[in-house]
């Protein structure tokens, strides 16, 4: 059984910088491509950041290129999110999630995951 947990999230001040982890489980990591998705109050969900399986290629929303980095280790079968300048506009639930296997690798393209976490809440003060 695929299990996928984040954590890591909190109340933060905004400029300050919070770390998620997302731990998978049922699954063997190397082979997937993976990423991150964020809702806001009253949003869709949205594309955050993606890693290949091999964590050689990374992708970004423009909304938060230069300041989150998404890094994974394979061997810990986990996969990260570095968050650092957080603005307010970050605030949301985070949710880190498999892309499924052997399909068209489109990054943002939610509807390609098919496992995905509980979610983390993010809160950035002014």
């Amino acid at each position: 059984q695929v299990q996928l947990v984040e954590s890591g999230g909190g109340l933060v001040q905004a400029g300050g910088s919070l770390s998620l982890s997302c731990a998978a489980s049922g699954l063997t990591l190397t082979s997937y491509n993976m990423g991150w998705f964020r809702r806001a109050p009253g949003k869709e969900r949205g594309f955050v950041a993606a890693i290949s399986s091999s964590g050689g290629s990374t992708n970004y929303a423009d909304s938060v290129k230069g300041r989150f980095t998404i890094s994974r280790d394979n061997a810990k079968s986990t996969v990260y999110l570095q968050m650092d300048s957080l603005k307010p506009e970050d605030t949301a639930v985070y949710y880190c999630a498999r892309y499924r296997p052997q399909r068209n690798y489109v990054p943002s393209r939610k509807s390609e995951y098919d496992y995905w976490g509980q979610g983390t809440q993010v809160t950035v003060s002014s």
